[in-house]
């Protein structure tokens, strides 16, 4: 059995370290599934199996562990940036400016509420309490990448003598996910609100917003211009949304593709919104007295990949599906996530739509979308790991402040979470095909993820029970629920009364700028329709960035 004992205690083996690591994210996934009062903390228990595991000795040598941690880290927020890339500039619209606005005034509020639980409650001499402080905020939060952004910029302040901000970070996570949900709620009461008023609400705004009604007419083609010209050309020039569903050239009766060439005299039944209508029958030619002879088809349902980097940021209001194709578009995955096909969500890359009407007319859109799906289910990785170098060059460069003793660096965090959200957004205007399926994406996010959090509470735990038990844990936990509640019992308010938004939007948006899957689940979990989602999706592109950039701006700032 001496083969089994060195095992687990020759630390600096390769069979050793891996037993370590499937050990620790393997116990801490599990765990991680339990649910209390309906609400679990998910993978981030992986970071509590680490520090058991370094507590009692159950470790690895310390330079392995930190490129494990880094590598991790790379991969977890490169993968996040490739996700919300696509999204990143589109969730500035009108209402998006407003939820972002809020989310980052909540992100700023985290930060001055830390540093006020900082000169009230610690030790200003230490030079600890600080950066230990930093731990409490990001764990108060629940944003792991940011955890992990301020590490490194610890590492570059510090060296090999940085705080194990982990152990602040463990303290405060807990209460984090409890006390969002729980500040949501109270939200409710402060602001008197009726949550079936507010499904009412959402109910009415779904039908103001509804799309056109669909225009129907037969016209002769007669402008001399469009003789030769495909149907695709004729549709970019007018530059409206329509679709030709039936064509007689020469008296045959047709179904038209994109690439359908135009005649004198060709006969067409159009499609259109009807505020079109009058440009579209000006162009291509005058209204005929008849009908075309249609078979009625079966409606069918079809997961249409949008995969059209044109079609990126379009909303489903601009895309005129109901009036213009004839087909009704009910759900959006994204990601994993279920959201409602509402006029005001912007299309992406990589989304899957459902699409329900005649078998044709579906077609039409799949050919609209792209749909390619053999294209994008094959895997990218030269897309991804060309990605990482440039973020890791990008993080690299310096960048003098005055007052700062040393140059701002964006770091491994920061450096690919940027060049990730380029990439994501503009990558297909350099022929990088920067899709991965959602099941790609989401294995090596956690992968990442889970490799990180193992690493950081493994070499946080020799320690833990000096920090913690035997030092200022308690005091970590009730500064991070101070953290946690306060700028959300601000801005929640704000966002009712002053901004009207409504109550299930502003879940959302909570849920969002503290990149809290948990509180998604809860809102979602209180309203039929899709606006925690939508109101989610919409700040957190911009809250995962903000959380990791202010990591290392107050670290590099601060904690000298």
């Amino acid at each position: 059995m001496e083969w089994l004992v060195q095992l687990f205690t020759h630390n600096e083996s390769v069979a050793h370290i891996a037993m370590l690591y499937a050990v620790v994210i393997a116990i801490g996934v599990y765990l991680g599934k339990i649910k209390v009062g309906g609400v679990s903390l998910g993978v981030t228990f992986v970071l509590f199996a680490g520090i058991v595991a370094g507590h009692i000795g159950f470790t690895a040598p310390v330079d392995i562990l930190t490129f494990v941690q880094d590598f991790g880290l790379i991969l977890f927020v490169f993968m996040i940036g490739l996700q919300v890339g696509p999204g990143f500039f589109e969730s500035f619209g009108t209402a998006g400016v407003k939820l972002n606005g809020l989310a980052a005034t909540m992100i700023v509020l985290n930060i001055l509420v830390m540093f006020g639980c900082y000169f009230i409650f610690f030790d200003t001499k230490d030079s600890t309490s600080l950066p230990m402080m930093v731990g409490t905020l990001y764990g108060a939060v629940t944003n792991t990448p940011g955890l992990g952004a301020a590490n490194e910029a610890l590492g570059s302040v510090y060296g090999d003598n940085a705080p194990q901000i982990a152990s602040a970070y463990a303290c405060a996570y807990p209460l984090g996910v409890l006390g969002i949900i729980g500040a949501i709620i109270l939200i409710r009461t402060i602001c008197k609100i009726k949550l079936e008023k507010e499904e009412e609400q959402l109910t009415a705004m779904e039908g103001a917003k509804a799309t056109q009604k669909p225009y129907k007419m037969h016209l002769e083609v007669t402008n001399k211009y469009l003789e030769g010209k495909t149907l695709l050309q004729v549709h970019d020039f007018l530059n409206r949304d329509f679709v030709v569903s039936r064509l007689v050239h020469e008296g045959e009766l047709s179904i038209p593709n994109r690439n359908t060439v135009f005649h004198l005299g060709d006969q067409m039944l159009i499609v259109c919104a009807e505020a079109d209508q009058e440009a579209i029958m000006a162009f291509i030619g005058p209204k005929l007295d008849i009908d075309f002879e249609q078979q009625d088809q079966p409606l069918v349902s079809k997961r249409i990949l949008v995969t059209n980097p044109s079609i990126n940021g379009k909303s489903f209001g601009q895309m005129h599906f109901s009036s213009v194709y004839g087909v009704n578009v009910t759900r959006v995955t994204r990601h994993g996530m279920e959201l409602f096909a509402s006029p005001s969500l912007p299309l992406q890359v990589g989304d899957r739509i459902m699409v329900v009407g005649p078998e044709d007319a579906v077609d039409r859109v799949a050919n609209k979308m792209g749909n390619s799906i053999k294209r994008l289910d094959a895997p990218n990785i030269a897309t991804i790991f060309v990605g990482i170098i440039l973020g890791i060059v990008f993080g690299s460069l310096p960048i003098a402040i005055p007052g700062m003793p040393v140059p701002l660096k964006l770091g491994i965090a920061g450096g690919p979470l940027i060049i990730a959200i380029l990439i994501g957004r503009y990558g297909y205007k350099i022929k990088l095909v920067t899709y991965t399926t959602t099941s790609a994406n989401m294995m090596l996010r956690e992968i990442g993820l889970v490799l990180f959090l193992a690493s950081v509470g493994i070499k946080a735990g020799a320690g833990f029970y000096n920090t913690v038990v035997e030092g200022d844990g308690l005091l970590y936990v009730l500064t991070g629920f101070l953290i946690t509640i306060i700028p959300i019992l601000i801005v929640g308010p704000i966002a009712r009364m002053k901004f009207k938004f409504n109550y299930f939007t502003i879940a959302g948006m909570v849920s969002g700028a503290y990149t809290d899957p948990p509180a998604l689940a809860y809102s979602n979990s209180i309203c039929s329709k899709e606006a925690p989602a939508v109101g989610y999706s919409t700040v957190y592109p911009l809250s995962m960035f903000l959380r990791i950039l202010t990591a290392q701006l107050v670290v590099l700032f601060f904690c000298q």
